[in-house]
């Protein structure tokens, strides 16, 4: 049985680094530079638990009133497959909306894109490049009744 945590204290914090750094330095190639930034401080991490161990994780931060930004949403490549991004996904929906946020914007590497469009988000932008990756703006506006 999988666990969905919002990280509370550092060692929840550093778990969620840990599996960001397997995903997108190790795997992808992205700089640790770029992977760890200054939202890290202000942003809601939230780490996705199989057991003891830290499986996925991802973040949201507020960047406008009423708007905030997922990022960082990943999952250990043993994982994948297991509609862990969906049960992240939702985590990052139930607190945005918790905290008042009704649109969430994100960017989606492209090959992802399915992904966040069956959670019904939006493509927003034509491609570009981020870390050497193509990517895609998205957003979704949120029911703020549900």
């Amino acid at each position: 049985m999988y666990e969905v945590k919002i990280a509370a204290s550092e060692q929840e914090r550093e778990a969620a680094f840990t599996v960001r750094k397997k995903v997108f330095v190790e795997e992808q190639g992205v700089p640790l530079t770029m992977e760890i930034d200054e939202h890290d401080t202000s942003a809601s991490h939230f780490v996705v638990y199989d057991g003891q161990k830290a499986i996925a994780a991802g973040r949201i931060r507020s960047i406008a009133s009423e708007v905030g930004k997922v990022e960082r949403v990943c999952v250990l490549k043993e994982y994948r497959g297991q509609h862990l991004g969906v049960l992240i996904m939702n985590a990052l929906e139930e607190h945005a909306k918790k905290t008042g946020i009704h649109k969430i914007l994100l960017n989606a590497q492209s090959y992802a894109i399915p992904f966040y469009e069956k959670l019904g988000y939006g493509v927003t932008s034509p491609e570009f490049m981020d870390a050497d990756i193509p990517h895609r703006a998205m957003e979704k506006q949120m029911d703020p009744a549900l």
